[in-house]
């Protein structure tokens, strides 16, 4: 079941993601993909803000991940892992590079979100939803989620749904 959604402005990108963070929980692995200021920085900006984690979610491109841990002030229940395998895709061995990152070790307890690592850290876990976000000429995004295993499918329905 793959589910298309059409937001019209970054805001509306910001509050999908914080609908997004509803449905999330410690121990999920997103793969966002779609090119260069489609959006998936703004979906995850919105994703931090539902999971009420610290501090300013800005692209992780140079340094490579970061981590934002919950705020009991905003209602902070879980922890975003932040990645961007972006520059890693030129290395001769992007896994390696991966695994120096240790997002396995976080990864059950945390909510993680890698833009461009499809094909690189699928492997962390059993299951995991897919989120490709394409901006048309009319600067709207089409954000398409495609759940992978698990109980992706349902979370997607009911998010679909509100």
């Amino acid at each position: 079941m793959t589910v298309v959604v059409e937001l019209k402005t970054v805001d509306d990108t910001h509050e999908f993601g914080r609908r997004l963070a509803g449905v999330l929980r410690a121990g999920d692995l997103l793969l966002l993909s779609g090119p260069l200021g489609a959006g998936k920085t703004a979906l995850t900006q919105g994703i931090g803000a539902g999971l009420g984690v610290r501090g300013d979610i800005t692209s992780p491109t140079f340094v490579i991940a970061r981590v934002h841990r919950p705020d009991p002030a905003r209602g902070g229940r879980v922890t975003l892992v932040h990645a961007d395998a972006y520059r890693l895709g030129e290395a001769a061995d992007p896994r390696a590079e991966i695994d120096d990152l240790d997002l396995d070790a976080s990864v059950d307890e945390a909510v993680t979100v890698v833009e461009w690592g499809e094909g690189m850290v699928e492997q962390l876990v059993d299951a995991h939803l897919r989120v490709r976000i394409d901006r048309r000429d009319d600067d709207t995004r089409a954000v398409t989620l495609e759940p992978v295993g698990g109980d992706w499918a349902a979370r997607v329905a009911e998010l679909s749904q509100g």
